[in-house]
């Protein structure tokens, strides 16, 4: 196999130019589905994707804090003063080295995308799969910082033996202490997630509209 033929078989056939207004518009949907999600994608990274608050009696206001792909924001310092005295680490500590490449990384999981519009192969899906699994990525690295704060506290904190090691919820509610916890996910992870369906539902229009072509040699 060439170089030209093993390209060609990568990128996949192409929409012939004797194509009606109606075929064309199966070829122009995938394109269209896939634009959006890189663009939600994009945009998603400069909005919160998390957000926890905290409840109690002497905060009726509560606590919160809004995590995006590379800052946090909110309440911080407020949280790490009582987390000191439990004895979890400050937050800023969590996930250094994920916020300092996050930006660069999604840039390139757009990109990617993007260039999934132009192969009209099995490729388009491996393209494209940084960016389907991009917002489990981000929930499972919450998850792994959470529980490691929660359940490697300082014994020698002041309020050590106050508490046990916990895992505070990426979703939902709890209780730390005397604190409800609440967390949610924010409007930054939702578009990322409906990058990810848009992607999925763009590769399967992709699909169907050029598997016929790759079939018979066009």
């Amino acid at each position: 196999m060439t170089t030209m033929s093993a390209f060609k078989r990568i990128v996949g056939p192409r929409a012939p130019a004797t194509a009606d207004e109606k075929q064309r518009s199966l070829y122009r949907l995938p394109n269209i589905l896939l634009g959006v999600a890189a663009v939600l994608l994009l945009t998603s990274i400069f909005l919160p994707y998390w957000k926890m608050t905290l409840h109690a009696p002497q905060y009726p206001r509560g606590l919160s804090v809004e995590v995006f792909v590379n800052r946090m924001t909110g309440d911080v310092a407020e949280i790490d003063g009582l987390n000191h005295y439990i004895g979890m680490r400050p937050l800023g500590e969590a996930a250094q080295l994920e916020r300092a490449v996050s930006m660069v990384a999604v840039g390139a999981l757009v990109l990617l995308v993007l260039a999934a519009i132009y192969v009209h192969s099995p490729w388009a899906l491996l393209l494209a799969l940084p960016a389907i699994l991009w917002p489990f990525i981000f929930i499972g690295d919450m998850y792994y910082w959470m529980r490691h704060f929660g359940l490697n506290l300082d014994p020698n904190a002041p309020l050590s033996s106050s508490i046990d090691p916990f895992v505070p919820p990426i979703l939902g509610s709890g209780m730390v202490g005397q604190f409800e916890t609440v967390a949610t996910f924010q409007i930054g992870l939702w578009m990322a997630f409906l990058a990810v369906a848009l992607i999925l539902v763009g590769l399967f229009y992709q699909r169907r509209a050029y598997k016929p072509l790759a079939q018979s040699g066009s």
